[in-house]
């Protein structure tokens, strides 16, 4: 059994969310994590966890979010955390500096307020990181009780043994599969118990998808790619990374 940490499930990506339901049971992938980390994706998100046995959520507000989030918005995702059991983490959260740093202090603050929020609720987190390692990593520190894992990780060995380090699992999706990745580098430094695997969908469809819309049921691409770099049977990726998963976000 597999099960896919972070993707996005929507209708305006989908247009039988049914079938790829069905689909993902078919490739055994029998639980998916959706994130919703806006708004209006946090809506839709808790409608489909209430919807299907299969999905849970983590919640959250993107770092792209934060010019337009409001104090009481930060309350109201406390009250649609706290009144939702399938709720199992806040993300994807973090800071994101490729489009420019003329926001870094605020992204900075609404990263820790909702770090705050999930030491107060004693929820792990989804991290999104772009061109921003030094301010996360400082950031994560600052709150040690607090656990989760790096979304779609694609930096260096180094900093993923910080990451794992301070108590983070690491993000691993198709991006490992890609001709020119070096993420083999990086699995073969922490090996696969400090990992959790993750499609990103509908983004960053595995070889020998790539170009197509992206779907949980391609997580066997990934934990095939995982096998063949570490040289562990791939039933053995799948019991692993799922454990890990279970433990890590506190699944039934």
């Amino acid at each position: 059994m597999y099960i896919d940490t972070h993707c996005h499930l929507s209708k305006e990506d989908y247009d039988d969310i049914d079938l790829v339901i069905k689909e993902n049971k078919e490739k055994n992938v029998n639980r998916i994590i959706i994130s919703g980390c806006t708004k209006e994706t946090i809506v839709e998100s808790i409608a489909l966890a209430d919807k299907y046995q299969e999905v849970y959520l983590t919640i959250g507000y993107h770092p792209s979010e934060a010019k337009i989030i409001t104090s009481k918005d930060l309350e109201l995702l406390e009250d649609q955390i706290r009144n939702n059991s399938k709720v199992k983490g806040i993300g994807e959260i973090g800071l994101d500096y490729h489009y420019g740093k003329e926001d870094i202090e605020l992204q900075k603050d609404f990263f820790r307020k909702q770090m705050k929020l999930a030491e107060k609720l004693n929820l792990p987190v989804v991290i999104h990181s772009r061109d921003a390692t030094k301010d996360t990593i400082s950031i994560l520190k600052e709150f040690p009780q607090v656990i989760g894992d790096i979304h779609c990780f694609s930096g260096s060995i180094e900093t993923a043994k910080i990451y794992v380090s301070i108590g983070y699992k690491i993000g691993i999706g198709g991006v490992v599969t890609f001709k020119n990745s070096n993420l083999y580098k990086v699995i073969e430094a922490i090996g696969i118990e400090n990992i959790v695997l993750e499609t990103d969908a509908p983004y960053l469809a595995p070889v020998p998808v790539r170009g197509k819309k992206n779907s949980s049921k391609y997580i066997p691409y990934i934990a095939d790619k995982l096998s063949e770099i570490l040289n562990i049977p791939v039933e053995k990726i799948a019991e692993i990374t799922t454990n890990n998963a279970v433990t890590l976000f506190d699944l039934k």
